[in-house]
């Protein structure tokens, strides 16, 4: 009796099978792989949430203060005039604390040197804020500055208040987001602005402020 011989073969991949395999982990990797690796556009969008929350604040807080925001009212009446026309950025947020809450709502993610984060407003806010405050912003005025990333270039410095006028070349430092920086305005919205020459251009969306000359209290 001639013994059994199995007659069945070794299951093998088609050619096209590995094409297949191969195209579906390609697709797989490009999805995942956004997610799983940190990049600055991610930071950016999360500064740029920040600024909103920043805005709010600054909002909610006029709204309880005769539609003032806190550098168009005297020390003396619980705002910061006098003190953010001399760059002092930190009594403006400090003001602000039940509005915002937490202070890592000034800090920007990327902002390496000023981490980590303050725990409170308390005099240790200082140096933990990434985010300067415009001292001409009006509620009256929606497109004027209220707040925005503190890497701003161009202009001039006068004892921690940044002058920009229509006509200065202006832009954003490498420092924070490479070349792009977020604007918090008046009304409330905040725009991604770079310091090319595109819709979103920093110095077009300054001049369209509608003022002279912006003044800028930076951190």
């Amino acid at each position: 009796m001639k013994p059994r011989v199995s007659h069945h073969k070794t299951a093998a991949l088609t050619l096209v099978e590995v094409v297949v395999i191969l195209s579906v982990l390609a697709i797989l990797l490009a999805i995942l792989l956004p997610a799983l690796t940190p990049h600055h556009g991610g930071q950016n969008i999360n500064c740029s949430n920040n600024l909103k929350q920043v805005g709010l604040s600054f909002r909610i807080w006029e709204g309880d203060h005769n539609d003032k925001y806190p550098m168009q009212v005297s020390v003396t009446n619980g705002g910061t005039m006098e003190l953010v026309a001399a760059g002092n950025v930190v009594t403006t947020f400090q003001v602000m604390s039940n509005e915002l809450s937490t202070p890592i709502l000034v800090l920007c993610p990327q902002d390496i040197k000023r981490q980590p984060a303050a725990t409170n407003f308390s005099s240790q806010l200082a140096g933990h804020i990434s985010y300067f405050v415009g001292l001409d912003a009006e509620d009256a005025k929606p497109q004027t500055i209220l707040s925005g990333d503190r890497n701003i270039a161009g202009g001039m410095m006068k004892n921690g208040v940044l002058e920009i006028t229509r006509n200065d070349p202006v832009g954003w430092s490498s420092e924070l987001h490479g070349g792009i920086g977020n604007i918090a305005f008046a009304d409330g919205s905040v725009q991604q602005t770079t310091s090319r020459k595109t819709s979103w251009n920093l110095r077009e969306l300054i001049g369209q402020t509608g003022l002279a000359t912006n003044r800028l209290a930076i951190p």
